[in-house]
């Protein structure tokens, strides 16, 4: 598993958001959501800059270039 499926996974587990409510939000089905958490469909630009704001935290965070959440600035 990639960093970032286990990171989309986390932060979502972490706000308690559920993959229908995250889905949603990217403008996706749930199991379009669900094949970007394991692996199945590639993280494309537009969702990761969705998910940056949804959860205020850089891009570099997401991909795994830093450890640190960092809120967006």
């Amino acid at each position: 598993m990639k960093i970032e499926q286990l990171r989309i996974r986390s932060l979502r587990e972490d706000h308690d958001l559920t993959q229908a409510q995250v889905a949603k939000i990217l403008n996706k089905s749930q199991q379009g959501y669900a094949h970007l958490e394991n692996g199945r469909a590639e993280l494309s630009i537009k969702d990761l800059k969705d998910l940056c704001a949804l959860y205020n935290v850089s891009a570099d965070y997401i991909i795994g270039l830093t450890d640190t959440a960092q809120p967006l600035k």
